[in-house]
């Protein structure tokens, strides 16, 4: 008896949804890069209201200066952090616009 390509496919797809083969379950959607460069620049902006909290606390004297410190720095490295991509992304972008095409 000649068995068809499709009823061969379908008899699969039954088998592997029966026994819960791996890879046939839903996958949870991976957030896109637009949500990804908000959810840093959220990031960054709270870093950066962190170290101008622990500033005016430390101008009022009700914090240490390490926590002023640490505060300060976090926020300092999360900017650089962001311009550094930034960077990177522009250089990308006039790569391209340099390809032949």
């Amino acid at each position: 008896m000649p068995v068809s390509f499709n009823s061969a496919i379908a008899a699969y797809n039954s088998a592997a949804r029966a026994m819960g083969a791996p890879g046939a379950e839903a996958r949870p959607t991976a957030p896109g890069f637009a949500e990804l460069l908000r959810g840093i620049a959220d990031d960054t902006i709270a870093a950066g209201r962190a170290g101008e909290q622990a500033s005016l606390q430390a101008i009022a004297g009700k914090a240490e200066l390490a926590d002023v410190v640490t505060a300060v720095t976090n926020a300092e490295v999360a900017l650089q952090t962001v311009v550094a991509v930034r960077d990177r992304v522009i250089q990308a972008y006039q790569d391209i616009l340099r390809m032949p095409i």
